[in-house]
């Protein structure tokens, strides 16, 4: 028989390790793919101007990636994006004023490869639409995204951003 002791010391120690997973419940490598987008990035386009500023964030205990994006035009929005493990897919859902993206999908080699439809609320109309983020060796990112012309039946690209980390404003000397 199992004396009290030995049972509370059993429940004890099963309860630390529910607990243990429990405060850590994304913190598989597929939960992690995504985190090389993390940080405070400058937006240039592919003409070199300066398109806007992005900040990523990890949220929920590193369940959730949150998007806010401020653009040089004044243009603005966030987006949500998460693993989910049932579908084994990256989800990201982009909301401002006017658009909605909804798109999943995967990681491949240094590439996140998302796929699904935009959405224009006033036109009340929504098109295929893909995103691909490339993790460059200098560290950067290219984002790049596509919009299906049904007019042409071809895919065209809808915006070209080049991620790069904000360099430290050296001191003044006096």
């Amino acid at each position: 028989m199992i004396s009290r002791l030995s049972l509370s010391l059993l429940l004890i120690c099963c309860a630390g390790g529910v607990s243990a997973q429990a405060t850590q419940p994304c913190a598989t490598e597929d939960h992690r793919a995504f985190d090389f987008w993390l940080g405070q990035w400058q937006v240039h386009g592919k003409d070199g101007q300066l398109a806007g500023h992005n900040h990523i964030e990890s949220a929920e205990r590193g369940c959730l990636l949150i998007e806010r994006w401020q653009g040089q035009n004044g243009a603005s929005g966030q987006s949500y994006n998460y693993f989910d493990s049932t579908d084994q897919q990256w989800h990201q859902l982009w909301v401002s004023p006017g658009v909605v993206i909804d798109i999943s999908g995967t990681r491949q080699g240094q590439q996140m490869q998302l796929s699904g439809e935009i959405r224009y609320q006033q036109a009340g109309n929504k098109l295929p639409f893909r995103g691909t983020w490339t993790l460059r060796e200098d560290g950067a990112v290219v984002q790049f995204f596509e919009q299906f012309n049904p007019t042409e039946s071809r895919w065209d690209e809808w915006f070209t951003g080049i991620y790069t980390k904000p360099k430290p404003e050296l001191p003044t000397q006096e």
